[in-house]
Order: structure tokens, then C-alpha cells, then sequence
């Protein structure tokens, strides 16, 4: 068949891109096994400087993490320091849970929320991933057949959490991500389940409760958000402070946070077609990519161009074609 012979020669020639040793490594593993160390591997190729170690979670050790601790949020947690560890001393766990974390190979997908989703009967191979990572609040009662039925976390911020506690999942980590201060007293509030208070500062309405106990909710580590920003998509570093396009998306930033803690990454359901303007922009509601105007707070012409070339290196596999 001319697609597996084409399939057949795309994969010796990116063998060839690899190191010998990884080559060799990776060349005799059949079709479909867990590549231990491939995305960190191939990341390497076109940014040399990447180094894998960067826990996924902030843990009771936070203050040691010299990347963030002087940056103030998003880029970091400086001013947040108390608040944080009396969240992290009532949630206790740090990590993605006993089986996973006991993997000694992780293949993780990140599910975007584009409409490109819709109609692909993705559903299935999405399920297969040992990590399933969904964004805000993108439902999956409904849309299983596209989008598959595991979450193994949901990543959000205070803006982009689900409202309705009845259209949570039962059984996934509510995965916290600060863009301001303002983000962890909200965070508090849920997590020792407080009547909301202070909410003028948020650019629309938030979550009033979240249906999950402590121990289910974790803090990203902020890392992910400056090494995307500054170091993968080049947006101004404005003295470290958020500022003009220089947000990256949450879903680039969960990319960024699986290259350093999966050893495949896979992503479904990313990319903004402008040549399309009557397509739906989410797979859940029929908002048209239209409605998309440059946003203050992304670059997403410069985002792309990253994730294009994530794309192209074979850092990232993505299945449905958008990016």
C-alpha cells in the first residue's frame, strides 16, 4: 500500500534526525509501544536548551523552584507564597495518583476545544492516551464519539471553570491555572468550600463551587506559562509582568507542561482556520471562528508559528491535522 510504504519512509527518515543511540532505541520498538523519552528527545533537536525536569504540580516545596519564585503571577507565585501553602497543606497530593505516576511511560493527549473536533470519531483514540488533559469548560457528555469519555485532568482558571457543578465528571484532577493574584484567593475559596466573595477584578463571571475534594485539585506549576512565553513563542517579556500579547493559551501551555513531564504528547482539536469564518470555533456551541478577533492578551499568528514547528519536527503528534 502506497500510504504504509510513504508511512514506512517519513519514520526511517526521522529516525535519522535522532541521535544514533536514540535511533537505535526507538527504531526497534514496534508500532503503537511507548516511546520512553521521545518528545523530550525530539524537542532537543530544535530547541537545545530544553531540559526535561519540571514537576507538573506546585508540591510543599514550591519555594524552591528558582524559575518562578521571583515572578510575580502569571509567571510565577512571588506574593502568593501563603496563600499557596494553605491550599497545598489541605489538598496533600502533588501528583497525577498512584498508577500514573508509577509509569515508566507516559503517552498523554491534550484535547483543544476546536470545532475541527467535530464528525472525526476521535473518541476512541483519544481514550487510549494514559493521559487525557481537557481545557476549561469544554464538555464531554454529548460528544463522546469525538471527543472520547476519559479526563484525566481539566486545566482552568477562575474565568474558564465550569459553572454548573452538575456538568463536572466524576473522576478526574481539577488542575488550577493562576493568570493574577486575584486567581489563588478564588482557589482558596473552593478548596475549603467559602461563599464566594471579591469577585470584582474577574473580566467575567467565575465558578461559585467546585464540585471536588481537596485532594482531586492541584496547582500548575507557573513554569510552564514563562518557558512558553518567553523561551518557545518569543512574546515580550515586559519586565516579567503580564502585559500586551505576551499571555501564551492555555492550551499551548498544557503542551509545554506534557513535553517535560509525557514521554509521547499527542494533541486533538487545536487550531484556528481564519479561511473559514462560517466554521464553528468550539466543537460544543456554534459560536463561528468569525468571532475571533486578535486578543489583547495572545499572540495566536506567533503561537501557530510554535506549534507548527512542533508539528513539523514530530515533537507532537496531531491527529486531527489543524494546527
Amino acid at each position: 500500500r502506497p500510504v504504509g510504504l510513504l508511512y514506512l519512509i517519513i519514520s526511517i527518515f526521522l529516525l535519522l534526525l535522532l541521535p544514533p543511540e536514540l535511533a537505535y532505541k526507538y527504531g526497534n520498538l514496534s508500532e503503537g509501544v511507548c516511546k520512553p523519552g521521545y518528545a523530550a528527545a525530539k524537542m532537543t533537536t530544535i530547541y537545545p536548551k530544553f531540559m526535561k525536569p519540571a514537576p507538573m504540580f506546585l508540591d510543599r516545596n514550591f519555594k524552591r523552584l528558582a524559575k518562578v519564585s521571583s515572578y510575580l503571577p502569571p509567571f510565577g507565585f512571588k506574593t502568593q507564597e501563603r496563600i499557596i501553602d494553605s491550599i497545598l497543606t489541605t489538598t496533600k497530593n502533588y501528583g497525577l495518583g498512584e498508577e500514573l505516576d508509577s509509569l515508566s511511560c507516559k503517552r498523554c493527549i491534550i484535547v483543544g476545544n476546536g470545532g475541527i473536533l467535530s464528525n472525526k470519531s476521535l473518541g476512541s483514540r483519544i481514550d487510549d492516551y494514559d493521559v487525557v488533559v481537557r481545557l476549561n469548560e469544554a464538555p464531554v457528555a454529548g460528544y463522546r464519539k469525538d471527543v472520547g469519555s476519559k479526563t484525566t485532568m481539566r486545566i482552568t482558571y477562575p474565568e474558564g471553570a465550569i459553572q454548573k457543578p452538575e456538568s463536572y465528571e466524576k473522576d478526574f484532577l481539577f488542575v488550577f491555572s493562576a493568570f493574577k493574584p486575584l486567581d489563588f484567593k478564588w482557589l482558596r475559596q473552593m478548596v475549603f468550600k467559602e461563599k464566594l466573595r471579591g469577585t470584582e477584578g474577574f473580566w467575567k463571571s467565575v465558578a461559585h463551587h467546585v464540585p471536588q475534594e481537596p485532594t482531586e485539585i492541584r496547582i500548575l506549576n507557573p513554569y510552564f506559562i514563562q518557558e512558553a512565553a518567553f523561551q518557545f513563542i518569543g512574546l515580550p517579556f515586559n519586565n516579567g509582568l503580564m502585559g500586551k500579547g505576551n499571555i501564551p493559551t492555555l492550551g499551548t501551555v498544557a503542551i509545554t507542561m506534557a513535553l517535560h513531564n509525557c514521554d509521547e504528547v499527542a494533541v486533538a482539536g487545536f487550531g484556528y482556520d481564519m479561511n473559514t469564518p462560517h466554521a464553528p470555533l468550539h466543537y460544543y456551541e456554534t459560536v463561528k471562528m468569525s468571532a475571533i478577533k486578535e486578543s489583547w492578551t495572545h499572540n495566536i499568528s506567533k503561537e501557530k508559528e510554535f506549534l507548527r514547528k512542533l508539528v513539523k519536527a514530530n515533537v507532537i503528534t496531531d491527529l486531527t491535522n489543524g494546527i
